[in-house]
């Protein structure tokens, strides 16, 4: 049995969302897409895609007949539309699942949370960063306690919408919250670069987590093993290097980020090719984002049926 869903929002991550529920999922099914641009592709594309499709927004989306089967919501606008659309959407007894940085629901990183949250009724996916990164903060953290992570995401300017480009501020507040509260950090700190080269560059990360006890060995094959697990929904995502260890100098300013005594730096350098459902392959940001939405989505779902 199929869950109907929709999406809100027909930019680069709605219509690669879209895409993507429509080739890779045997389990969704997606009933219309909402945006507010009459003349965006993402409802052209839905409309050839025989998808019912409004632009008035959640108002117009509300009132499709399609709509009344709708148990699932994807929200790819910004954080301060977001909370307009949880407000209608939560009082109609939808399952929202937010690709905006708003954060009111609890954030959801699948490989390392998402079994907690399965009743949630606002689900937050963090940042395609957050998505990136987190993981490797969570692997470190399985090994030994993380005092410091940071995690700088380096993105194509060619893949950031004008969505991602008005949620600057909300990505870095949202992601290092998420580093801390999901990844297991004690502080966290975010940076995200939109990269102007070209050609574009593909999504680039790299993830920095100061510890003190450390087994080499075991980090390493803790991060191997996350790097697999994100692997399975995100085939593009992979290590550039192995992971490396770095004996922090006494007088390193970094060294009072940790309490006293020997401080390693622990640095992980990914990269993440994009399936090109929508955007080329430079597009990893699009990719990893929609993609654990989807595998975020198709989770619950099962969860639901097995209740029934």
């Amino acid at each position: 049995m199929s869950t109907k869903v929709a999406i809100i929002g027909s930019g680069n991550i709605g219509t690669d969302l879209m895409i993507k529920v429509l080739r890779l999922s045997e389990h969704l099914d997606i009933a219309a897409m909402a945006g507010i641009d009459p003349g965006s592709d993402g409802l052209a594309r839905a409309r050839r895609l025989k998808v019912a499709t409004t632009h008035e927004g959640v108002e117009g989306l509300v009132r499709l007949d399609e709509f009344a089967g709708v148990q699932f919501v994807f929200d790819a606008t910004s954080a301060g539309a977001h909370r307009h659309h949880d407000e209608v959407l939560r009082a109609l007894g939808r399952t929202v699942i937010d690709l905006t940085p708003a954060a009111l629901g609890p954030y959801v990183v699948p490989p390392v949370n998402l079994g907690e949250h399965l009743d949630a009724p606002n689900v937050n996916m963090v940042t395609c960063g957050g998505q990136a990164t987190i993981p490797i903060v969570a692997a470190v953290g399985a090994v030994t306690p993380v005092h410091y992570g940071e995690i700088i995401a380096s993105i194509s300017s060619r893949s950031a919408g004008p969505g991602t480009r008005a949620n600057i501020d909300e990505f870095t507040e949202t992601t290092a919250s998420a580093i801390e509260k999901v990844g297991g950090a004690a502080r966290g700190k975010a940076i995200i670069v939109l990269n102007p080269a070209e050609p574009p560059l593909i999504m680039r990360d790299t993830v920095h987590c100061l510890v003190s006890d450390v087994d080499t060995e075991a980090v390493t094959a803790s991060v191997e093993e996350m790097v697999g697990r994100v692997q399975a929904y995100v085939p593009g995502y992979r290590l550039k290097q192995k992971v490396q260890f770095e004996t922090v100098a006494a007088d390193d300013p970094l060294h009072r980020l940790a309490p006293a005594g020997e401080v390693v730096k622990v640095s992980v350098f990914l990269e993440v090719e994009g399936a090109a459902h929508y955007l080329p392959a430079y597009a990893g940001n699009l990719d990893i984002m929609t993609s654990a939405a989807l595998r975020t989505a198709e989770r619950i779902a099962a969860h639901q049926e097995a209740l029934r």
